[in-house]
């Protein structure tokens, strides 16, 4: 119990709490949207009598909630006396900001009751006083765009647990098979010369060392090689630091046999060297045997 996490997210409405949910379920935690607060003990406590392996949990908890005002005050005290690693972080936003999202949205707010947006604005400003003084931490999320808000997110989430690894999946492929559907990068090597064309290769893959002499030979499979290694140097940081789980990355020839199996395999040996958390595969290179 000691060692499970558990993150309420909560504040005003409009404020990029389904932003924030989503971040911090990238970060790997299981979480729930709307939970009332009166079900979380009884959910904790089922996950202990079903042994459940899941130690980090996330909740949207809210004014959606007609009784979360009333209810969250004991139910909040009782799970830290009980020694779960409990925080609160509560999202805000400047009124302006708010009256701008609702107009562009065309949404209601919750506590407008007939009275207009900024009445329940107001309101609800009012009402959450409280749960914002008890926050472990708040976001005036104002400024941010919806990219930048989740990367706070995640960047407050990961100094409290096990940074979680991008996995990187390189995969060959021919185009006359169709593009992989859960490709992220995709690049097309049909510009280089053809082992196909040349007899002894034929009949040969590209994880054959005469093929794959063959293909890096030439001054344009150097030149890519290098632009390419560059490129994917420069952007796997990026997407790591953007939260992403797993990057695709789909090198495609004709049949999928030669050169996209032989580019394939010096980007693998190359980005090996940064990580262990990659993986490389042929999707058909026995197609056309």
């Amino acid at each position: 119990m000691k060692k499970t996490k558990i993150i309420i997210i909560t504040g005003l409405s409009g404020s990029g709490k389904t932003t924030a949910i989503n971040a911090i379920e990238d970060a790997g935690f299981f979480c729930i949207d709307n939970l009332p607060v009166m079900l979380l003990p009884k959910f904790l406590e089922l996950r202990r009598e079903t042994d459940s392996v899941i130690a980090k949990f996330a909740l949207v908890m809210d004014m959606r909630e007609k009784g979360f005002l009333q209810n969250y005050p004991q139910i909040f005290y009782k799970l830290k006396a009980e020694g779960y690693l409990f925080e609160i972080i509560f999202l805000e936003t400047s009124t302006e900001v708010l009256l701008r999202r609702y107009s562009l949205t065309r949404r209601k707010h919750p506590l407008s009751n007939g009275g207009g947006t900024l009445k329940g604005i107001e309101k609800e400003i009012e009402e959450l006083k409280e749960l914002r003084g008890i926050a472990n931490l708040i976001i005036d999320t104002s400024n941010y765009n919806v990219h930048e808000l989740k990367g706070i997110i995640l960047n407050h989430v990961k100094k409290a647990i096990p940074e979680k690894q991008m996995i990187i999946y390189i995969l060959s492929f021919g185009f006359k098979y169709g593009i992989p559907h859960d490709a992220d990068l995709v690049i097309d090597v049909r510009f280089l010369p053809n082992p196909y064309f040349v007899q002894r290769l034929k009949n040969l893959d590209g994880t054959y060392e005469q093929v794959r002499k063959y293909v890096e030979k030439w001054e344009e499979t150097k030149n890519f090689l290098g632009k390419y290694l560059d490129l994917l140097n420069y952007i796997i940081p990026l997407y790591e630091k953007e939260g992403k789980s797993s990057l695709t990355i789909a090198i495609g020839c004709t049949a999928g046999i030669h050169r996209s199996v032989s580019i394939a395999d010096i980007i693998f040996k190359e980005l090996k060297r940064k990580t262990k958390f990659i993986t490389l595969a042929h999707r058909d290179i026995e197609l056309d045997r």
